[in-house]
């Protein structure tokens, strides 16, 4: 029986070590670019519906739209990293900005529903991606 031996490149070993000691830091910055696009992408959509075809004059104050934002990247239990987009709380006037949006996207009674989550996120998926692979490649592109 034949046996053959490969060995790795000693360079390509070195910045495999290199790259797991940034990994951290790397997997921060590639969800900061993603999330980036699609939080554009979300506020675009939200600015264009508040207020659209409203039976009666808008009331809005435009907070919910400054109050839409992206958290620090955190390693959730399982040892996985996430970001997230999405409302700070609370409102000055005691109101939700969660239940606001809710009821923006998906309506309420006598009130249609603007959906600007759901398109944000079927419209900014490939451009999210590209971003990402992009920001990896320049990072790992340092080590």
């Amino acid at each position: 029986m034949a046996k053959a031996d490969v060995k790795m490149p000693e360079e390509f070993l070195d910045r495999l070590t290199r790259l797991g000691a940034a990994q951290d830091e790397i997997a921060g910055k590639v969800l900061e670019a993603g999330a980036e696009i699609v939080e554009a992408k979300v506020r675009s959509n939200l600015i264009a519906v508040i207020g659209k075809d409203t039976a009666y004059p808008s009331r809005s104050t435009g907070e919910l739209v400054s109050a839409l934002g992206i958290t620090q990247v955190r390693v959730n239990r399982n040892g996985d990293y996430d970001i997230k987009i999405g409302f700070a709380e609370p409102r000055p006037d005691g109101e939700s900005n969660a239940k606001i949006a809710n009821t923006i996207e998906y309506g309420r009674h006598g009130q249609p529903a603007k959906p600007f989550l759901a398109p944000a996120k079927a419209a900014s998926r490939k451009a999210c991606i590209e971003a990402m692979i992009r920001k990896f490649e320049e990072e790992t592109g340092k080590i």
